[in-house]
């Protein structure tokens, strides 16, 4: 039987008692956001809500957070509003910080020239397939939109 991690729902879980001790209300309220989001892809699973996610469903959970809090911050500021992108940038920096490190620009350029000399792509005609398969190979290792970047500067 395969045995899935469940150590992140798990620490984010135990995450707000500590913060409810630490009196740390930014951490306090990001955590208990992701843990709701946490329950709600269970029961959208259709599991228990008390069950744990996986770490790789945890993941996919805090990568949607973090993509939520950016949007929010852009808009806020494109809207005039940066006062009101101060709690999400708190926010954000709480659930990078639970994110695993990022690839450097240089890095995810290795994968991509690997990958293009694998698959043999040429022209910006096989770009959606090469991205798709760096994406599947990186699983959130790298942001998709330099992912993205990359691949069109060295198809270009």
């Amino acid at each position: 039987m395969l045995h899935f991690l469940h150590m992140i729902h798990e620490s984010i879980k135990t995450g707000i008692l500590e913060a409810l001790r630490a009196k740390d209300q930014v951490t306090l309220r990001t955590y208990r956001s992701l843990a709701t989001a946490m329950t709600n892809e269970v029961v959208a699973k259709k599991r228990r809500p008390d069950e744990f996610l996986a770490d790789e469903e945890a993941l996919v959970v805090l990568k949607r957070a973090s993509n939520q809090r950016k949007d929010s911050i852009q808009q806020f500021e494109a809207g005039g509003r940066p006062e009101l992108a101060v709690g999400e940038k708190e926010e954000l920096a709480v659930i990078d910080s639970l994110l695993p490190a990022q690839m450097s620009r240089e890095q995810v350029e290795e994968v991509v020239k690997a990958k293009i000399a694998e698959l043999g792509v040429t022209d910006k005609s096989g770009a959606g397939k090469l991205t798709g398969a760096i994406m599947g190979q990186l699983k959130g290792e790298a942001d998709g939109g330099m992912v993205k970047e990359v691949v069109d500067s060295l198809l270009s």
